[in-house]
């Protein structure tokens, strides 16, 4: 099941790239400040929705990105891309500043994650993971809890998860992967980075996102309509229009 959501988003690319919120100026500008230099690596790039306020700003950014859909999307931007999974990717003795993963470090293995990271990355050079964590109002986000329950009882996954679970959820995901980093040895203590912010969408801009969610790629087309049709219709019933709070989390360790 896992191997089948990771391959799922390259689906429909344009969809994704459209939808994806963009990760806050902040945290950019923190990635830059941090870094020791502008050389920087994209673990699991997407459509590039990280790197290109990074290249913006003035970073060398290289995508790694096993999906060749979402590969091929990236280099349509101007970004170079090479198609591997991270964990088996060959630097070819290439030396980076910064590795970061937007949206995709839980896809790395965890074990063979940090040491390659560890490969890449000069001394002093930075790793950075980010995590958006949001929940629609609370009558979508029950709408969608049931639709899903409706429409795929017998598929084991969760949803309905509260903001305040869901941000749980993340930030110990942060913490261990902060952890793991630290005890392999070749990196220094991890910081904690958070950034909070909100974004308004209409039905048609939300179910446009649903389209790129995980728990999407585990249903069939009729289960897709019927589930899009009630959670349109919970926003309809609110005036077709919400506001979501975002945060968006990360994780910064730095190479020995």
């Amino acid at each position: 099941m896992t191997e089948r959501l990771a391959n799922s988003f390259g689906a429909d690319a344009a969809r994704y790239d459209r939808t994806r919120p963009a990760y806050p100026g902040e945290l950019v500008r923190k990635i830059i400040e941090v870094s020791p230099g502008p050389r920087v690596v994209d673990v699991g790039c997407g459509t590039g929705v990280l790197s290109r306020p990074l290249r913006a700003a003035g970073c060398e950014v290289l995508e790694v990105e096993h999906d060749k859909r979402m590969a091929e999307f990236a280099r349509g931007t101007g970004v170079p891309v090479e198609v591997s999974k991270f964990e088996t990717w060959d630097p070819a003795g290439r030396e980076f500043d910064a590795v970061v993963a937007g949206q995709s470090w839980h896809w790395v293995d965890p074990e063979a994650g940090p040491r390659q990271v560890a490969q890449v990355l000069r001394p002093g050079g930075v790793f950075v993971a980010l995590w958006h964590v949001f929940a629609p109002p609370e009558p979508i986000a029950q709408a969608f809890m049931d639709a899903y329950r409706k429409a795929a009882p017998d598929i084991p996954f969760r949803v309905g998860q509260s903001r305040d679970e869901a941000f749980e959820a993340y930030q110990a995901g942060c913490v261990r992967t902060g952890e793991a980093f630290v005890g392999t040895g070749a990196f220094s203590h991890a910081d904690q980075w958070r950034a909070s912010w909100e974004q308004t969408y209409t039905t048609a801009d939300y179910l446009d996102l649903m389209l790129t969610m995980g728990p999407m790629a585990l249903l069939g087309t009729e289960q897709v309509t019927g589930l899009l049709d009630d959670v349109g219709g919970a926003i309809d019933a609110i005036g077709g229009r919400f506001t979501t709070h975002y945060d968006t989390l990360a994780v910064a360790v730095t190479r020995n």
